[in-house]
C-alpha cells in the first residue's frame, strides 16, 4: 500500500482543535467516521487510546502517529491533523507535537499497518517536509506537501 493513496484533503483537519492527546485521537477518528470509514468510532477511539497509553506515539521532531488495529474498519485508513496549538504527546524528545497522523487498520492487516507507519516516518524524516507541513494553511496544502508536491 502506498502512502499517497491515503492522503486526502477530506481526511485532514487544518486546524485540529484538540488540545490534548485523547482529544486529537477523538477528533481524527470522528473525521474518519464522518466520511463513513469507521463503523464504530467509540471503539476505534478506545482501541487507539489504549495503544497510546501503552507507549506514546509521539515519535519526536513534532510528530505523533497514534495508531490502532480494530475490527470496526474494513481497510487501512489514515487521518491527519495540524493542531492549532502544539500538543503534549509525552514525546521522547520532550517536544510538543505539531502534526498528528492517525492510522487505523483491521486486525489481520499487519503488513500494511507496518508499511504505512514506516512510510510516514520516511516522509517526515526530511526536515524541509516537516517544516512545510507544520506551517500548512489548508488541508489541500498539507496533502500536497505530504504527497511530495510541496
Amino acid at each position: 500500500m502506498q502512502l499517497a493513496t491515503l492522503i486526502e484533503p477530506d481526511l485532514m483537519r487544518v486546524p485540529l482543535e484538540a488540545s490534548d492527546r485523547l482529544g486529537a485521537i477523538r477528533e481524527l477518528v470522528t473525521l474518519l467516521a464522518d466520511q463513513g470509514l469507521v463503523a464504530d468510532a467509540e471503539r476505534a477511539i478506545q482501541t487507539t487510546w489504549a495503544r497510546e497509553l501503552e507507549r506514546t506515539t509521539g515519535i519526536g521532531e513534532g510528530l505523533a502517529v497514534p495508531h490502532g488495529r480494530c475490527d470496526c474498519i474494513d481497510r487501512l485508513v489514515m487521518a491527519v491533523g495540524l493542531p492549532s496549538t502544539p500538543i503534549d504527546f509525552q514525546s521522547f524528545d520532550q517536544q510538543p507535537v505539531r502534526l498528528v497522523v492517525l492510522v487505523l487498520s483491521p486486525p489481520k492487516d499487519t503488513a500494511s499497518h507496518i508499511q504505512i507507519l514506516g512510510a510516514i516516518s520516511r516522509v517526515m524524516s526530511d526536515r524541509l517536509t516537516r517544516e512545510a507541513a507544520y506551517t500548512a494553511d489548508s488541508a489541500e496544502r498539507l496533502a500536497a506537501i505530504l504527497q511530495g508536491e510541496g
